[in-house]
């Protein structure tokens, strides 16, 4: 049950929450959108650095939510089930442990993610990759810790507003 006093509805919870302030509301979901439709990353290196935020931010919704079509693109339920290994688990690439990391280190420790850190995400990712996956992972780092924190993780409205 959310901790704020929401508007009535057939909505869900996270849903019916952007009544109480509909401007943010509205930019809240562009991002979102934005972060899934026009993101650059290959869909494995965006889904593995996504399901570590949302691990951390121990969002159950977040940890469920699958989008069946990335299946065409490799994301595997196997890419899902070991992202907290990604050091030694075979299942990623350097790309994805990067990734991975970067989300890890972003949503736990970002003062840790210096110099020599960006030197080894050039290895693997362009300015305008790195740029990306900054987005993608403040994004979900952020609204997943607002979704938690206000307690509307009942459902996640991500999924309907992206199709």
């Amino acid at each position: 049950m959310a901790r704020l006093d929401l508007p009535p509805g057939d909505g869900a919870e996270i849903e019916r929450v952007w009544a109480l302030r509909p401007e943010m509301g509205k930019a809240v979901q562009d991002l979102s959108i934005a972060v899934y439709a026009n993101s650059i990353l290959s869909p494995r290196v965006r889904e593995a650095a996504r399901m570590r935020v949302a691990e951390i931010n121990d969002c159950l919704v977040c940890q469920r939510w699958r989008v069946p079509e990335l299946a065409d693109h490799g994301v595997t339920e196997e890419l899902y089930a070991h992202v907290s290994e990604y050091a030694t688990h075979e299942e990623y690439s350097e790309a994805e442990r990067l990734a991975i990391e970067y989300a890890e280190r972003f949503a736990l420790n970002h003062k840790s993610i210096d110099d020599e850190f960006f030197d080894r995400l050039r290895t693997q990712f362009t300015d305008p990759e790195i740029l990306d996956l900054s987005i993608c992972v403040g994004n979900w780092v952020a609204f997943g810790r607002v979704t938690m924190l206000l307690d509307l993780d009942e459902a996640c409205g991500v999924r309907h507003r992206t199709q």
